[in-house]
């Protein structure tokens, strides 16, 4: 079910412009130009969901340009607000559907994809839903820099168990953890909502690394 309009939303949107990647497509191949430092790496967050973790990210590295895609406007609404309450310049919104990447960015353009706690799409059927399905994984692939990198988290271990095998049959694993929190690499992560609420439950995150192989 998609969430409902809320009150002001067409207000709070006029509201976030500035952040807002409008009419993707048309601007394919010029994407980096509308940052003010355009030859900054560019990394691409799918499902970005409220935006902590790119408004963070963001915040902390603004030496890199992202682009935060969310699929529900109401949702990326409140993502974007984040980034202009915070004055962030280096990075802009996309809503739409990650069917639509390779309409909207150029083969190699991307320097890192993260994806984090996407939907597990439970039901065996409908596997190919998963972003994390081999045919997805070859489309970004299309769209990553020769060094580029894919960052995936969830919370979910069938999900976790099936895109092993997908990564391994696209990619290069080179970090894996069943519990990121007590890995090497905890002191450096930075948390969803999703994962804030999961990991106050005692839930351990799984998360892998990739490049080409």
């Amino acid at each position: 079910m998609r969430p409902r309009r809320r009150k002001h939303q067409d207000r709070r949107m006029a509201a976030c412009e500035e952040v807002r990647l409008n009419n993707p497509t048309e601007k394919k191949g010029t994407i980096r130009d509308l940052f003010p430092h355009p030859e900054q790496p560019l990394h691409l967050e799918i499902g970005c969901g409220k935006g902590q973790f790119v408004t963070t990210l963001a915040s902390q590295h603004p030496e890199i340009n992202y682009i935060a895609m969310e699929r529900e406007e109401i949702v990326g609404l409140v993502a974007m607000e984040k980034a202009v309450a915070a004055g962030l310049t280096n990075v802009l919104f996309l809503i739409d559907d990650a069917a639509l990447l390779s309409d909207i960015f150029e083969p190699g353009e991307i320097d890192r994809i993260y994806i984090n706690f996407c939907d597990p799409w439970h039901k065996h059927r409908h596997y190919k839903r998963r972003l994390t399905y081999r045919q997805r994984l070859q489309t970004y692939l299309t769209l990553l820099s020769p060094e580029g990198e894919i960052h995936f988290k969830t919370d979910n271990e069938p999900l976790f168990r099936f895109s092993l095998g997908e990564f391994d049959f696209c990619m290069k694993r080179i970090f894996t953890t069943e519990d990121l929190h007590s890995s090497p690499l905890a002191k450096e992560n930075i948390m969803t909502e999703y994962e804030t609420f999961f990991s106050s439950k005692g839930m351990p995150i799984y998360s892998i690394h990739a490049v080409r192989k």
